[in-house]
């Protein structure tokens, strides 16, 4: 396999460590700058310079992308996913998990459990947010804030308040979460790569440090995950797009919190804390999946006209609730249903003889216009194109300005 690592940091440990995984597996592996691409589209094809030069020929990529280059390195992330070049990490998903927000966003749609969050921009919303999500003492954190820079603890809701209207004069937008109490200074750090955990940790905080980031001083420990845990990490990488990642979460009362999803995690404090080899984890799972590079599902299914992808909900009094997805007629209407949703489960490729049932969520890739049909609030027939007015942009009448009078003095006696 010819591999290239994306990244600015040659002789950081991740990088290094990758590297020589890599060779001692005998692939042939090179690290990029990934500053020092131009994304060529003047061409027939996709392609890429390095350095002023064409690229040569690659299996696939290992991008480590950081924060201060997020849009250029995703678009080279990008560019190299349209000349069908294999990466575990996709653009998408590395924009997903930057923003603290969309990924919050992106997560609570799919029912993972997160602290409680709220995002306000107006200083006049700013204390009931700080209510919705408990009250004092709160986390607020920076949008695209790493290693722990950006997180701080608000112990009082005046406090909060002071410091937040600090940051939106700086124009920083920021997230508001309540603190969890019984995992203070702790939390776990899961490496998922594929569709399983090859690593965990647990990280403790320094003093009476909050944050555990082994930036801030913190010390880790191997740690065993349940289940629970295990399937809320995997998960959580799945959605936002990631086969690579480090999934962090707080230990609550209720089960796992999860606080973020990191697209280039570190890869020294988890080996140290495992002893295990982490590195060629990612190596030999990238080796397998070089035939089967990432795609953007919806671009390539939608350059049909009159066909695309789309999500249909089956209503608890809906008529296809009991019956097949043979039996539901989708297939004679020129309908494939690519995966079904069932709560937390999803089903991908789904057999003839599933039987549906209420809530249940189907993907589906046919005619948009039969999948629209099945849409009851929804109405069937395409609305025509009508001819333009003759005026299209009628002139608005002005509006004589009143002349203005004078009054007329009352006499006085």
């Amino acid at each position: 396999m010819k591999l290239a690592i994306l990244s600015r940091a040659p002789q950081a440990y991740s990088t290094q460590r990758l590297r020589a995984a890599a060779l001692q597996r005998g692939h042939n592996v090179k690290v990029l700058n990934t500053l020092r691409f131009a994304i060529d589209l003047a061409g027939d094809e996709p392609d890429l310079q390095y350095r002023g030069r064409p690229l040569s020929d690659y299996d696939a990529i290992l991008p480590r992308i950081g924060n201060s280059i997020t849009y250029f390195g995703t678009a080279v992330v990008r560019q190299f996913e349209q000349m069908d070049v294999y990466t575990p990490n996709t653009a998408n998903g590395i924009t997903n998990a930057r923003d603290k927000l969309r990924a919050n966003q992106i997560l609570s749609r799919h029912n993972i459990a997160l602290p409680p969050t709220t995002f306000v921009r107006n200083r006049a919303d700013l204390r009931q947010a700080i209510e919705r999500v408990g009250g004092a003492p709160v986390v607020i954190k920076l949008l695209e804030g790493t290693q722990g820079i950006g997180v701080i603890l608000a112990p009082q809701v005046k406090v909060a308040e002071a410091i937040i209207e600090t940051l939106h004069s700086t124009k920083q937008n920021v997230l508001i979460q309540k603190f969890i109490a019984e995992s203070r200074g702790r939390d776990i750090r899961a490496l998922v790569v594929g569709d399983r955990v090859v690593a965990a940790m647990r990280r403790v905080a320094s003093g009476d440090e909050f944050r555990s980031n082994v930036h801030r001083g913190g010390s880790v420990e191997p740690v065993e995950l349940t289940p629970e845990y295990e399937q809320a990490a995997v998960r959580s990488a799945q959605i936002m797009g990631l086969k690579v990642a480090g999934v962090d979460m707080l230990e609550a009362n209720e089960g796992p919190l999860v606080m973020e999803v990191n697209s280039s995690p570190g890869l020294q404090g988890i080996e140290t804390a495992t002893k295990l080899d982490v590195a060629g984890a990612i190596i030999d799972y990238i080796a397998n999946q070089v035939a089967f590079p990432e795609i953007d599902v919806r671009q390539r299914l939608t350059v049909s006209t009159g066909y695309g992808v789309a999500e249909l909900l089956v209503h608890g009094d809906a008529d296809l609730v009991g019956k097949t997805l043979g039996e539901s007629g989708l297939w004679e209407r020129d309908i494939t249903v690519l995966t079904l949703h069932r709560g937390t489960n999803v089903i991908p490729n789904p057999r003839k003889n599933v039987v549906l049932e209420g809530e249940d969520r189907l993907l589906c890739f046919g005619k948009l216009e039969e999948m629209r049909s099945m849409i009851p609030e929804r109405r069937r027939r395409r609305a025509k194109v009508r001819k333009l007015p003759k005026d299209p942009l009628p002139t608005t009448p002005t509006t004589p300005t009143p002349t203005p009078t004078t009054p007329t003095p009352t006499p006085t006696e």
